[in-house]
């Protein structure tokens, strides 16, 4: 299904390569082998190793753009003035204007201003200074990480299912971000506890622009007291059932410019699921905003008629049916976003009436899943459909497939792996409902 190519890379770049990856079509039926393409070897990327460029003269010795200063008069129309500021700060993350602003170190027209969307008109002048890095909250822990790639400057991780990305009340431990400070511990930005979705406008679940504490999704926060939570060098999240690709950025060049292509869409993401029913048709597109389910704050819902409101936020999911399972019970549907809004791919498929199987919060229960399976499956294996439908233990969604620009190298960056084995197996079982059968 994927073709992704690689050349080789210089030693300096450290590139890893799970042998559970190479041996999972092994192990597979050949209709699998179809679905995944998966390299018989690491994967390996060209990666220039000289010193980058500072492109600006922001940039600190250490990095990290503490001290840096603007001093300029907008010649322009009227902006926010954290949207300003970063337009005139290269390489400066939005977050870290934001940060500086609330801390008191903007002034405009030599008065200080802590509004990050206080709105500056033509004439206005801007003194910035960016603040200093604060110490992360979260603590260093000694997590096996599964690395695809590492160089000096960006992270590649498998984050398995069940993994939540960042610390939150009830998931204070055993975080990737937790993980990743013990890699290697990450500078961050604390926020003070009201900066919650400060950047409305482009904020999501699997689509963040800055370090920002996102309180609303369903493994996340249900209050402002933890806001200051900070997750180093995220630039995009998966939920905490969903496993695959995450990319982390090294040093805050890196977050600004993925953020930048995540806030383009020129993020390359490729997801596989397993749905309740088969999707019809069997492949196209679906363009309908998705805002917070008024029922029900854990979960986002389609929304009619709305595009870009403060209820809604404008979502593009393309899709594909890769393979029919359990005659017609279920299906493995291909994803690709234009955009990355909260919960978009689980939304989109409940709106489309084909709930991922095991996503009880979209839909996608048990008792749906058994009751497509009795219609569908021979007679003679309805004895063992309740023990295939316990297996579904969280939403069947996988991050297959990421690629990027590299922040520092400009190198199109291409990265996959197929799923863990909690999907395999279901997916395996689907495939061969005739003979279902478990030991006792």
């Amino acid at each position: 299904m994927f073709s992704l190519s690689y050349s080789s890379a210089p030693s300096s770049a450290r590139t890893i390569c799970n042998s559970n990856y190479l041996s999972f079509l092994q192990r597979r039926k050949p209709s699998i082998s179809r679905v995944f393409s998966i390299i018989s070897s690491c994967p390996i990327v060209d990666l220039v190793t000289d010193e980058s460029t500072e492109e600006d003269h922001f940039v600190s010795k250490s990095g990290n753009y503490a001290g840096a200063k603007l001093e300029e008069i907008n010649g322009g129309e009227k902006l926010r003035l954290d949207t300003w500021i970063s337009s005139r700060m290269s390489g400066v993350s939005r977050a870290r204007v934001q940060s500086s602003i609330k801390s008191g170190l903007v002034k405009v027209n030599g008065r200080v201003v802590n509004k990050v969307s206080h709105v500056i008109r033509a004439g206005d002048k801007v003194n910035c200074t960016i603040s200093e890095m604060q110490p992360l909250r979260a603590e260093p822990e000694d997590i096996p990480l599964n690395i695809v790639f590492e160089d000096d400057h960006v992270l590649v991780v498998n984050k398995p299912a069940h993994m939540v990305v960042h610390p939150a009340p009830g998931n204070r431990t055993g975080t990737l971000v937790s993980g990743i400070l013990h890699h290697c511990r990450l500078p961050t930005v604390a926020l003070p506890d009201n900066d919650v979705f400060s950047e409305t406008e482009d904020i999501s679940d699997e689509e963040l622009e800055g370090f920002y504490s996102d309180q609303n999704s369903s493994e996340d926060l249900n209050s402002r007291s933890s806001a200051a939570l900070i997750r180093p060098g995220i630039v995009h999240r998966l939920d905490k059932g969903t496993s695959g690709l995450l990319v982390v950025a090294k040093d805050e060049h890196s977050h600004a410019h993925l953020s930048e292509q995540f806030k383009l869409h020129t993020i390359h993401r490729v997801y596989v699921s397993l749905t309740n029913g088969v999707p019809s048709p069997a492949s196209g597109r679906v363009d309908i905003a998705i805002g917070r389910d008024t029922n029900n704050r854990l979960r986002m819902t389609a929304v009619n008629g709305s595009n870009n409101t403060k209820q809604a936020r404008n979502a593009a999911s393309r899709y594909r049916v890769i393979e029919v399972l359990a005659g017609g019970a279920s299906a493995m549907v291909e994803w690709r976003l234009e955009t990355g809004r909260t919960h978009q791919i689980r939304a989109h498929a409940k709106y489309l009436g084909y709930p991922l199987l095991g996503d009880e919060v979209y839909g996608g229960t048990k008792g749906m899943a058994l009751s497509l399976l009795r219609h569908k499956a021979p007679s003679n294996r309805h004895n063992y459909l309740p023990e295939l439908v316990d297996k579904f233990q969280r939403p069947c969604l996988h991050a297959y497939a990421l690629g990027f620009k590299h922040p520092h190298t400009g190198k199109d960056m291409k990265f996959s792996c197929p799923p863990p084995a909690d999907f395999t197996e279901i997916l395996s079982l689907l495939q061969n409902i005739e003979k279902l059968s478990f030991k006792k």
